[in-house]
């Protein structure tokens, strides 16, 4: 009896850790982000991102000179695979544009104050953090690296949407 109850635990137990492992994090949108990230002590990332070009990404395929050269481009997934990046794995969000999710990962496990307070924590449920600014020039170059036959000036760009968190904090 005892080894049949010790042998069922076991087999919970690893089902339970298992799960954990094999979780699928999901996409919530940047007015998760929003409830938090809008502070100064937070170093206001939401009202950033916001008044930035990404988050108008998508708006710029619904223009008349996108439609003038491009086919129903709010559609097109060659555009929305850098206008609307989420368009695929969480539709109801390509009208976003490059929202929070896009470059720190889904954000439905570390979206939480109490798994948010740890970084640590936040990392192991999902939360892309970028080590150096050549981890984040790559994540940049996804879209940037030949858009529209533009030049991207890394340095430039980062300079006006970076939002770090105030230091201290």
């Amino acid at each position: 009896m005892k080894k049949a109850l010790l042998s069922m635990v076991v087999v919970i137990g690893i089902i339970f850790i298992s799960s954990l492992f094999s979780q699928e994090f999901t996409y919530v949108g940047a007015g998760k982000c929003k409830v938090c990230h809008k502070t100064a002590k937070q170093g206001e990332q939401y009202p950033k991102w916001e008044a930035s070009k990404h988050s108008k990404s998508f708006l710029a395929l619904t223009t008349e000179e996108a439609k003038a050269n491009v086919a129903d481009a709010p559609d097109n997934p060659q555009c929305l695979k850098c206008h609307g990046p989420l368009h695929e794995k969480a539709a109801e969000l390509k009208e976003e544009g490059i929202t929070c999710e896009v470059c720190h990962g889904p954000g439905s496990a570390y979206k939480k104050l109490s798994v948010m307070k740890n970084r640590e924590e936040s990392v192991k449920n999902g939360l892309i953090v970028y080590g150096s600014p050549d981890e984040i020039k790559k994540q940049c170059l996804t879209c940037h690296e030949s858009a529209h036959d533009k030049p991207f000036d890394f340095a430039a760009a980062w300079d006006k949407i970076k939002h770090p968190r105030p230091e201290g904090d």
